[in-house]
C-alpha cells in the first residue's frame, strides 16, 4: 500500500504537467493572436461583457484568454467600384460608374464590429455610394451631366456619402466618377446641340472682331482728317512762301548741278531747273 502512495505521488506531477501542456497546445490557437502590418483587432470578451469597444488592438503578437475571440480588420485604405443606372432629373436613365476609398474609423473599429459587423462593405459602404450618387444624379440633366456637372457631381456624391458612413465608423478618403454614359440618342442629340452653339459662339466673335476693326478704322479716319484739317487752317501764303525759300536754300547748298532762277516760279518762288536733264 505504502508503495503504491509513493508511486502514485511520483505519477501524479508527471500526468499534471503532461495535461498542462496538452492543454496549451490545444489552446494556444486561441491563446495568441498576430495582427498583421494594416490590420487591427477588436476582443470579444465571453465572460465579460461582450465586445470590447474601448481597445483597439494594433499590429503585432497578443495573448488572450483562451475564452475569448479576437477579430481582425483591414484598417488600410481600400477601393470599391459600383456601377448603377439612375435617373437623371428629366426621368433618363443613365449608367453611372464610381469608385470610392475608405477605410474604418480606427479607434471606432470596436462600435463598427458590434453594430454593423464584418461584411460591412456590403452592409453600409456599398448602400450609402448607391444612395447618393442616385440623390446626386437625380439633380441634373443630362444635357448638364454630359457637358459642364462632372466636377460638381462628383463633389456631392464624396460630400453626402461621407456623411452617411461617417456616422458608421467609415471614414471616406475620396469619390471618382469614372464614366457616365448616356442614351445614345440623347448623347447624340446633346452633342449637336453643342456644336450649334460653339458654332453661335464663333460667329459672335467674329462680328465683334469686325465691329472693333470698323471703329478702330474710323477714329484713325476720323483723327487723320482732323489734323489735316487744323494743318490746313494753319497754312497762309506767307508761310508756304517762307517754306518754299527755305527748300530752295537747300537744295542750292548741295553739290548737285542746277541752276535757280529767282522769281521765276509760281507765287515769286524760285524756280529750280537741274542742269543734268
Amino acid at each position: 500500500m505504502a508503495q503504491e502512495e509513493i508511486n502514485l505521488r511520483k505519477v501524479l506531477p508527471v500526468t499534471f504537467i503532461i495535461v498542462a501542456v496538452i492543454l496549451v497546445i490545444i489552446f494556444w490557437s486561441r491563446m495568441t493572436v498576430t495582427i498583421q502590418s494594416g490590420e487591427g483587432g477588436v476582443v470579444f470578451r465571453l465572460l465579460s461583457g461582450g465586445v470590447d469597444t474601448e481597445a483597439t488592438y494594433g499590429e503585432g503578437f497578443h495573448f488572450i484568454s483562451p475564452l475569448n475571440k479576437m477579430f481582425v480588420y483591414n484598417v488600410r485604405q481600400q477601393e470599391v467600384s459600383e456601377k448603377m443606372s439612375v435617373l437623371s432629373s428629366n426621368g433618363l436613365e443613365i449608367s453611372v460608374d464610381v469608385s470610392m476609398w475608405y477605410q474604418p474609423v480606427y479607434n471606432k473599429l470596436g462600435f463598427l464590429h458590434k453594430e454593423k459587423g464584418q461584411d460591412y462593405l456590403n452592409t453600409i459602404v456599398r448602400p450609402s455610394i448607391r444612395s447618393a450618387t442616385r440623390s446626386v444624379i437625380g439633380r441634373y440633366t443630362p444635357e448638364q451631366i454630359y457637358s459642364s456637372k462632372r466636377d460638381a457631381i462628383q463633389d456631392e456624391i464624396f460630400e453626402e456619402t461621407k456623411k452617411i458612413l461617417i456616422a458608421q465608423y467609415v471614414q471616406l478618403n475620396d469619390v471618382l466618377v469614372r464614366d457616365i454614359t448616356l442614351p445614345p440618342t440623347i448623347k447624340t442629340a446633346i452633342e449637336k446641340k453643342l456644336k450649334q452653339e460653339q458654332e453661335a459662339l464663333e460667329y459672335k466673335f467674329k462680328l465683334q472682331k469686325a465691329e472693333q476693326e470698323a471703329k478702330r478704322q474710323k477714329i484713325e479716319a476720323e483723327g487723320k482728317a482732323n489734323a489735316n484739317r487744323i494743318l490746313s487752317a494753319s497754312l497762309t501764303d506767307k508761310i508756304l512762301r517762307d517754306k518754299g525759300i527755305e527748300a530752295t536754300l537747300k537744295l542750292a547748298e548741295s553739290p548737285n548741278a542746277k541752276v535757280v532762277v529767282v522769281g521765276s516760279g509760281k507765287d515769286g518762288l524760285p524756280l529750280i531747273l537741274n542742269t543734268d536733264k
